[in-house]
């Protein structure tokens, strides 16, 4: 009876370890997998002789986290984001852009400061492209320095912007 419950033992906790060790695969590959096409959201001409307000790039802000990056250039219009042609993050799981009102952003902690004072405009449209984002009209562009692109499900900070003024 023992070798049993020994044996069912050693069964469940391979079972768990399986789930557990598939469960991180599907996470980590799903990106890869089924990624976001590529946009390329080019402005109008009306769009692109609108006044730039503020301009910024995207860092690395960990050079230790692979995973974790971006790149690119962003401006800020006085009703638009545009991350521009040249812009690009690692891929993963719900990736929102946040406006957020602190500069100099570097860690998760910085971001979630000042998280429920950030304007989130929506999930990302792709992982790589230039890509338009509507600011809404109750958002006044002064109160932030910063375009951030946050992964909500695990809290993380992918890339961060400080914005010029311009």
């Amino acid at each position: 009876m023992r070798r049993f419950i020994r044996g069912f033992l050693l069964f469940a906790l391979g079972g768990l370890f399986g789930v557990a060790a598939g469960f991180a695969a599907g996470i980590w590959f799903f990106p890869y997998i089924f990624p976001l096409e590529p946009v390329n959201h080019v402005l109008t001409q009306e769009e692109a002789q609108a006044q730039v307000v503020a301009e910024g790039t995207f860092i690395h802000a960990n050079p230790r986290d692979p995973i974790h990056w971006g790149k690119g250039s962003v401006s800020v219009y006085k009703n638009m984001i545009y991350l521009k042609p040249d812009f690009e993050v690692g891929p993963g799981p719900d990736y929102r852009v946040l406006l957020v009102p602190k500069s100099g952003i570097k860690t998760n902690a910085d971001v979630r400061e000042v998280l429920s004072k950030s304007a989130d405009l929506g999930q990302i449209q792709a992982f790589k492209g230039g890509q338009r984002y509507a600011i809404p009209a109750n958002i006044n562009l002064a109160d932030y320095q910063s375009v951030v692109i946050w992964c909500r499900q695990f809290g993380a900070l992918i890339s961060p912007a400080t914005l010029e003024k311009k």
